[in-house]
């Protein structure tokens, strides 16, 4: 699957600890002074109808999706422009977009696959392609480019009754059945793995620094044992695979589209867990942009939930992303689905996800 298809006075700090929310630090930005987060979306496509859509229910920020010409996997200056101007119509920002390759894609059906199965030259060519669109990105305004590293995809093995007629994805990893034994990219142990990584970074990185562009990945969803799945070791499954990623090329452009789900999927105790993972990556200012979605369930056996019904407490969450100085994009992601299909691309989903996140920024600002 694809993911394009499927964020004190004493008596103040009394009330935070009965409800197991940790007053802000001392040194932190006063309320009311600090960049705010905002609402964001990934959805596409980036045209006229589904913009009217997202400014409906007050989206104003987005990740966009340029069309691109021919064959090419850079969108140009004038691509670029289209959509943002095209946005802007709307009152959106695009704040950063998705190259036409680096998806969340399973490599047999990836058109692109070379970055990723470390076929030279092929590869080369992929990432001077990438790194034309960073320079082009820079020259139109859009600050940052998603992507994932991804042989696997999205791993799913069915989906649960929920409330009301809706469905979750779920993961089983004891119930998985792996397509094939291995995929086209035959067996992908760690070590291959940080450096196909490595490889692309130490070429990527530079450019996007150059040029002040973020470039923000995201973890492999889900983590698998270090054994492997289909014979991958999906090395950014774990939270420490991700603290060594941030490590390869210090730079403040490279950093984490940080699917808090995913995360929480690789998590024993997610509820418990995830709140220090944030403060991780966030006081390390590695997190670009947030999927802030909820499971239910932990490692290995999870379902996709709404937000306000999974393990882990979004208020407490959004408190901790504030605390540690986040202030770009809070998009939903992997929403659950109708069971009758009568909403095919789950806009019903996403329109509850955008007002209960967006109640949250609001509560969170007005009321500190």
């Amino acid at each position: 699957m694809n993911r394009r298809e499927f964020l004190v006075s004493s008596s103040a700090a009394g009330v935070l600890a009965s409800t197991g929310i940790a007053p802000a630090p001392a040194d932190a930005t006063p309320v009311g002074t600090e960049e705010r987060m905002k609402l964001g979306d990934q959805t596409a496509p980036t045209n006229d109808t589904h913009l009217k859509y997202l400014a409906r229910y007050g989206v104003r920020n987005i990740c966009g999706y340029p069309e691109i010409a021919g064959d090419r996997l850079y969108a140009t200056v004038d691509e670029l422009k289209r959509i943002t101007d095209r946005a802007a119509k709307y009152g959106i920002s695009i704040d950063c977009i998705a190259p036409p390759f680096l998806g969340s894609s399973y490599i047999d059906r990836e058109k692109h696959p070379a970055i990723m199965l470390a076929e030279s030259p092929e590869r080369d060519r992929d990432i001077e392609q990438l790194q034309t669109l960073i320079r082009n990105c820079a020259q139109a305004g859009v600050p940052a480019i998603k992507y994932n590293m991804s042989i696997l995809g999205v791993l799913r093995t069915g989906r649960e009754p929920g409330r009301g007629d809706a469905l979750y994805h779920q993961w089983k990893l004891a119930e998985a059945h792996p397509e094939t034994p291995l995929t086209r990219a035959g067996v992908v142990n760690a070590d291959a793995f940080w450096e196909r990584i490595t490889y692309f970074l130490d070429r990527v990185i530079p450019v996007a620094n150059e040029y002040k562009i973020r470039m923000a990945c995201h973890p492999q969803d889900p983590g698998v044992p270090p054994a492997g799945y289909q014979g991958v070791n999906r090395v950014l499954g774990t939270v420490d695979g991700l603290k060594r990623f941030i490590s390869i090329q210090e730079s403040p452009y490279h950093g984490l589209n940080f699917c808090q789900g995913t995360i929480s999927e690789d998590l024993e105790d997610p509820g418990t867990q995830i709140f220090d993972v944030i403060r991780y990556f966030g006081t390390r200012k590695k997190i670009f942009n947030v999927h802030f979605r909820n499971i239910r369930g932990h490692r290995n056996d999870f379902i996709e939930v709404f937000p306000d019904e999974g393990d882990v407490d979004f208020v407490k969450a959004i408190r901790v992303y504030r605390d540690v100085g986040y202030h770009y994009m809070l998009m939903p992601d992997h929403v659950p689905i109708a069971a009758d299909n009568a909403d095919p691309h789950s806009l019903q989903s996403f329109a509850y996800c955008y007002g209960y996140i967006r109640g949250l920024i609001q509560s969170l600002y007005e009321n500190g």
